[in-house]
């Protein structure tokens, strides 16, 4: 199950947060209502088969498919792509991954540019809005196995902060606006 929090602005070394004090846990409607991002949790064992991600992918007419491995076996260029999906960016798509090994980090923005941290276990899928700066870490693991999903053909540019003027981003932040 996803667990989210605000992480520690006083700490800058941030790719593997330790806290100085407990993290301000966020409940996932209210990470829904600050952000966007959306949760479903699906059992990692069953999900090829139970159609409980069939109905996902149906209902949000997601016909793409693949899968990435991070790890230092599996992905080439490892140290490189770890510090380019660490860079803070945004998409002109959604991103939506669904855990199906390992765990990591994605860390999205508030209203107000706090950084909240999404934890991602097995069986975790979220559908990061288009328009919202993020970035993704792996854990202590260093190890996730993740499906991704889009809509019609992957669109796989990062746009790297600062890119505010961008359409995308303004519509997410009008969005942000009016509420989720």
């Amino acid at each position: 199950m996803v667990r989210a929090w605000y992480m520690d602005s006083e700490n800058t070394d941030q790719r593997l947060e330790h806290h100085r004090n407990p993290p301000k846990f966020l409940e996932l409607d209210e990470l829904y209502k600050k952000t966007g991002v959306e949760y479903f949790q699906l059992n990692a064992d069953t999900f090829q088969i139970d159609g409980s991600l069939d109905k996902i992918r149906k209902e949000r007419n997601y016909s793409y498919e693949d899968e990435i491995i991070c790890s230092k076996d599996c992905l080439p260029d490892y140290e490189n792509k770890l510090k380019s999906f660490f860079t803070e960016h945004l998409h002109s798509d959604e991103e939506i991954r669904l855990v199906v090994d390992g765990s990591g980090y994605f860390d999205v923005r508030d209203g107000n540019d706090e950084w909240i941290r999404i934890e991602v276990v097995r069986g975790d899928l979220i559908v990061i809005p288009k328009g919202i700066y993020h970035r993704f870490t792996l854990d202590s693991n260093n190890y996730i196995k993740a499906k991704r999903y889009f809509i019609g053909e992957p669109v796989w540019l990062p746009y790297n902060r600062p890119a505010d003027e961008m359409t995308v981003r303004q519509e997410y932040l009008q969005q942000l606006q009016k509420g989720f």
